[in-house]
């Protein structure tokens, strides 16, 4: 079965044949849930931004409030036209309108290319490169986009704290750094995607705790059109 052709759920499933941790995990753990965002990839790098060190409940409000500023639709065209004290008001700070200006300016300049077809020619490491060239979009948020936008298999963000202290829990060892998790995912290929999601809510697995699932449906994201 080729990777490309193996669904998520059915990743977990094998990654629990390998692993006994990833067996406890997937049984008791909902199942990954990566859904087809109907938002383009442009509305998917804006709401990365929006989101970024923000409470779920705030940045789904400031991401309407800037939708709705934008016209409805969330583009290069409908976004550069904002005045900076329009995009302060609905909620960004100085730091996130720099980023979304250099990111919207990017890709109407070509610079940053989001075209899905020409995106599926290139591996995720020169994703992630050009896509860092875009100011406050580094590493990590260029992984959430690979892998909850464009749903690639096998994207493993160690950046992700989040992702450390679950495999540390999980695995019963101290929470690792960003390079002592690198290889540690090696045991994960070509299904590291599924296994970060795992990571993700291995600390409220172990503690017996309902585990809070990283994508969530919003009712002010939906009516926009955006999950």
């Amino acid at each position: 079965m080729g990777t490309s052709k193996v669904t998520f759920r059915q990743a977990a499933a094998l990654l629990a044949e390998r692993d006994p941790v990833m067996a406890r995990l997937v049984e008791n753990a909902p199942a990954p849930r990566i859904p087809l965002w109907k938002e383009s990839n442009f509305e998917s790098l804006v709401r990365g931004i929006v989101f970024q060190q923000l409470a779920r409940p705030a940045a789904v409000a400031i991401l309407g409030r800037l939708i709705d500023a934008a016209g409805g639709e969330l583009t290069p065209e409908s976004v550069l036209p904002l005045s900076d004290a329009v995009l302060r008001k609905v909620g960004l700070s100085a730091r996130k309108v720099i980023s979304l200006r250099d990111l919207a300016t990017s890709v109407r300049d070509g610079t940053v290319v989001l075209d899905n077809r020409r995106l599926g020619h290139l591996n995720d490491d020169e994703i992630i490169r050009r896509l860092s060239t875009v100011k406050g979009i580094g590493p990590w948020s260029s992984q959430l986009f690979i892998m909850f936008q464009l749903r690639r298999p096998d994207v493993w963000p160690v950046g992700d704290l989040g992702i450390r202290r679950g495999y540390g829990v999980a695995y019963g060892i101290p929470t690792p750094t960003e390079k002592e998790l690198e290889p540690l995912g090696d045991q994960f290929r070509p299904y590291r995607t599924t296994a970060a999601w795992y990571c993700w809510m291995a600390e409220a697995v172990f503690a017996g705790r309902t585990p809070t699932l990283p994508i969530a449906d919003d009712p002010i994201l939906r009516a926009h059109k955006v999950v």
